[in-house]
């Protein structure tokens, strides 16, 4: 009788072992010693000319930021128009047949977030589905509190908010840069 119980609890460990019931979650891996993540920045140089400099958010949108960066440096954004500006809200661009229809021919996960719609933030616009946004993006004119959690944030304007409160209908993208930092 109790070799037929060690054969049943070792019949039992056998099979719960490749389930990874006893398993320990892996650990993160830890930075090498030295070591540091790239910042990215974008820079949007406008065809009227001035520069509008956008810090990233990647801890808290990291493939809306991954997306956007992939966008800029095949330079899908380069000569691009906002085709869209509310006063007071928002400036919106980034859609290669410029009247707010387009797509890069996909549809990329929300990644909402704790970040809020402050004036300067940098947003993912899309349809009404949440996950229905590709390539297009808005910058905030003024706080829109009444869009948190319902648009992905991943960034902001560090300098040239001059530049965007100037924008108007149609103005294009001349070049959008992204820019490697330590």
């Amino acid at each position: 009788m109790r070799i037929r119980l060690l054969l049943l609890a070792a019949l039992i460990v056998a099979l719960a072992a490749p389930t990874g019931a006893w398993a320990q979650a892996p650990k993160p891996a830890e930075p090498e010693k030295g070591s540091s993540r790239v910042k990215q920045t974008a820079e949007i140089t406008m065809d009227k000319g001035g520069v509008i400099k956008i810090e990233f958010f990647p801890e808290d949108a990291p493939k809306t930021v991954e997306n956007f960066v992939t966008l800029a440096k095949k330079g899908f954004y380069d000569g691009l128009t906002f085709h869209r500006v509310e006063p007071n809200f928002v400036v919106q661009g980034g859609d290669p047949k410029g009247d707010g229809t387009g797509d890069p021919g996909y549809k990329i996960k929300a990644e909402f977030n704790k970040q809020q719609h402050v004036r300067g933030v940098l947003a993912m616009a899309r349809s009404q589905a949440p996950d229905s946004a590709g390539c297009q993006f808005y910058i905030t004119l003024a706080p829109a509190h009444f869009l948190d959690g319902k648009y992905t944030v991943f960034g902001k304007v560090v300098s040239g908010m001059n530049i965007v409160d100037g924008i108007k209908k149609g103005d294009k993208m001349k070049t959008v840069k992204i820019i490697d930092a330590q």
